[in-house]
Formats: C-alpha cells, structure tokens, sequence
C-alpha cells in the first residue's frame, strides 16, 4: 500500500464524503476514489459502504482505522524527524568513554551542544579500552574517549588530548591529608585502593615496586564511584590522574619520585562519514584548554629525587 492512499482513506474516514474529501487532499475525486479502491482490493474488502448522504465505514473499515492511523502518523514522523535532522534542528551523539577516564571533561561541551541543536539526544557507552575499540569498530559510538586502545584495526584515528600526573588522594582526615607533596616512603605502611578498571594500573603498580612499596596486600576496586566512597570512608588512600573528580571531603598531594603520565586520547573511525553532532564534538574537544584538568601546579621540592618514569601516549 502507498502512503497517499492511507491519507485518502483517512480523509474519508474523517469527513465521510468522498468530494469533501478529495477537496481536503488537494485531489480530483475519481483519483481519490481509484486510490481508495485499490487499498480495498490489496486489503481484501470494502472499506466503506458508498451511501448518501454521507459514506460510513464497514466493520473492516473500522478495525483498519486505528492500524492505518498509527501507520500514517508514524511515516509523518518520520518525515519530520529526517527534515529536522538535515536542517540540523535535532542532533544525536553516540560516543565511548572508558571506565578510567572522568565524564567531567564532556560535560561543559554537552552544554555548548544544548546551545547549538534545538533537540539533542545521546547515547553515552562504558568499558574498557577494548570495549570501546569494538564500539566504535561495531558503529555503536561514533566518537570514542579512551588512554590506549589496541591497534589491531587499521581504520581507528587517534587524536591525543592532554597527558596528564598522578597524585596521591586521601580522606582529609588522614594522617598525609595536610601535605601538599610526600615522598614515595611514605606510602610504605599505607593500605592502596587500586584502580583496577584503569590500564595504567599495571604501570603504577610497576613504578610503586620499584620505590620498594609492597602493592600485594591492596584493595582492588572495579569503577571510580566505589573508590571515591572507600576514599571518604578512609579505608586506604588511592593514586589517580589529575582529570578525576574528587570531593571537597578528598585533599590530593603530588608523590615526589613517582612520574607516571597518562594521554587522554580522542578516537574515530577513518573514512566513516561523521553527523553534525560528531563533527562538532570533534571539534571542540580537539580545539579545548585541558589546563583545567590535566594541570594542577606541582610543588617544587628540594633535592628531589630522579623519577621513575613512565609515559605512554
């Protein structure tokens, strides 16, 4: 069936004369009554008994009413949404952000992206690395927020946004609480919360052995809400990046000796044709000061020791 018989059949319907009809539709009666006719036939029925002075619906006329309302309803919805879409009035973001990297680094961009398409819809994804490499490689995201993704696909483009310090973060009320930078000795006796959900836990692990701090008896915590309320509770002290959001109830404190630096990176897909959305979303996080977030001032200390550095981009 055709889209214009069901307006036809639906004008009838409404007006039950088939000339006020056809005036309705802007069409000449017999092409309206052709249109209607052929609806019957590929129905199997009469959908209306042809009287005067006004037709009325049969019994399957009726009961195909409702069906072919909701299906002309549906088709003029999407009609409009296509048309919205294309005029850039209404816009959907699918992106990917790993478990280890802060939703605070896309919030002040959703809210120019509020400014920018009257109707703004979004689909925000989880995972690991690996998650969001098959995301992005499954067209589930369009953009994808992550610090390493495997290369095994040739088609990812990378994008590096800012690298970013580890500090050390604890419950104001601890005993290291009161001290803007602390030495590596100073973790020795203290029970590690550690960020297993981040792939830099591997290398923080590695660069805290080599300062002689024994990791084997820490707590492993799988997502960043968990570790922030074992932190307020002052069950350990944890070591995270400078992005990650932390309460007023948490104080943070560089660790002299400990360089390990992480890159925010920003992926796509080589060669896939990009929405309005995802292309000004790229935009914008490549063209944004990170200063706020990956750059917290370092306290400079005397006779520091070398570093045990780690960076990867």
């Amino acid at each position: 069936m055709e889209m214009h018989q069901i307006r036809y059949f639906l004008a009838v319907s409404r007006t039950l004369n088939f000339t006020r009809a056809a005036e309705e539709c802007n069409v000449a009666q017999p092409s309206l009554t052709r249109a209607i006719k052929q609806l019957e036939a590929e129905l199997g029925g009469d959908l209306f008994r042809r009287e005067r002075p006004a037709a009325q619906l049969t019994e399957l006329g009726m009961r195909m009413h409702p069906l072919l309302k909701q299906c002309y309803e549906a088709a003029a919805g999407a009609r409009s949404l296509a048309t919205s879409f294309k005029g850039g009035k209404v816009g959907t973001l699918r992106i990917a952000i790993a478990d280890a990297v802060d939703i605070a680094l896309l919030i002040p961009h959703l809210n120019q992206l509020k400014r920018m398409f009257n109707t703004l819809e979004f689909k925000l994804l989880r995972g690991n690395s690996k998650d969001i490499g098959e995301y992005l490689k499954k067209g589930e995201a369009e953009l994808g927020i992550a610090v390493e993704i495997d290369r095994d696909w040739d088609r990812l483009d990378s994008w590096p946004l800012f690298t970013e310090r580890f500090q050390l973060v604890v419950n104001r009320c601890h005993s290291l609480a009161g001290k803007q930078q602390v030495e590596l000795e100073e973790l020795q006796h203290q029970q590690l919360l550690s960020r297993g959900y981040c792939e830099y836990a591997g290398r923080l692990g590695t660069a805290l052995r080599a300062g002689d701090i024994d990791i084997g008896g820490s707590h492993d915590v799988s997502c960043e809400h968990d570790l922030i309320k074992l932190l307020e509770a002052d069950i350990g002290i944890a070591i995270m990046p400078c992005s990650a959001s932390t309460p007023e109830t948490l104080r943070r404190a560089e660790v002299e000796g400990l360089d390990v630096k992480r890159t925010v990176q920003l992926y796509g897909v080589a060669g896939r044709e990009r929405t309005a959305v995802g292309a000004a979303v790229m935009k914008m996080l490549r063209g944004a000061d990170w200063n706020a977030f990956a750059q917290r001032p370092e306290v400079p200390t005397k006779d520091a020791k070398p570093p045990l550095s780690i960076i990867a981009a």
